[in-house]
């Protein structure tokens, strides 16, 4: 508890800023960007430095500043025109309160460790049911599938409904468990994160399906196979659900 106090107690040194309704905006989109950095340095470097090219999963495509530019511009416009009035309504509804006392380790681990199977198993239920019917794929998820070999920035690359409903489910799930606020902010950090890397087309020594046994967490393979072939791995993160409903392949 001692080291995630001296973290909480930096957190609510910044209270006025944490409190305010202009806060889940720059903290998602910070977050977003400064994830998906490192994966935008590797496409770039990649057409300099061959040896980078095995990390690839699709190494017959990079994506262009011209493919980046808009996804940039779409994700700025979303957060600013979109994600804005519906934090600073839930900001008007449901002040922020932060606790005095941080939360110890276990209960953060547990707490970001089942709002990750939650939000996987929604998002899998949402993503299969707008693939099987063809008036949702094409209103509100096609827009999703535009590239075939994504990049990090196509993580956000959606569609309004899609925007708003994942991210209701990511919001809605720390609020059900009545997590302590810096769980709820460990949580989004790790959920924007993978998504990210999900999305990034890179297959790194360090990736976070290498480091989870036993095949249970798909990672970047997993959904870029998924943007490949459009109908198989439905789940964002984990591979049970697909295993289960027989939706798996094996990247």
């Amino acid at each position: 508890r001692l080291c995630l106090q001296s973290l909480w107690d930096f957190v609510t040194a910044k209270e006025p800023l944490v409190k305010s309704p202009f806060f889940p905006v720059l903290f998602s989109f910070t977050a977003y960007m400064v994830f998906c950095l490192p994966y935008i340095a590797l496409d770039f470097l990649n057409t300099r430095l061959p040896n980078l090219r095995k990390y690839k999963i699709q190494p017959q495509n990079y994506p262009t500043l011209g493919m980046m530019v808009p996804c940039i511009i779409q994700s700025v416009y979303h957060h600013v025109v979109l994600i804005f009035p519906v934090t600073f309504l839930h900001w008007y509804w449901r002040p922020t309160n932060l606790p005095v006392i941080a939360p110890e380790l276990p209960e953060v681990l547990l707490g970001v460790g089942v709002c990750l199977l939650l939000f996987d198993f929604e998002y899998f239920l949402w993503h299969l049911l707008h693939h099987k019917v063809p008036w949702l794929y094409k209103t509100f998820h096609k827009v999703h599938h535009k590239h075939v070999s994504t990049f990090a920035l196509t993580t956000q690359y959606s569609s309004v409904w899609e925007l708003l409903s994942l991210g209701f489910f990511a919001a809605i799930n720390p609020m059900l468990l009545g997590c302590h606020p810096l769980t709820e902010m460990i949580f989004f950090l790790v959920n924007i994160w993978l998504s990210v890397e999900d999305h990034s087309g890179y297959d790194l020594p360090w990736s976070t399906h290498r480091l989870v046994p036993f095949g249970l967490y798909g990672g970047a393979p997993h959904h870029d196979l998924h943007h490949l072939k459009f109908k198989s791995n439905y789940a964002p993160y984990f591979t049970h659900w697909d295993r289960l409903f027989g939706t798996f392949t094996k990247s």
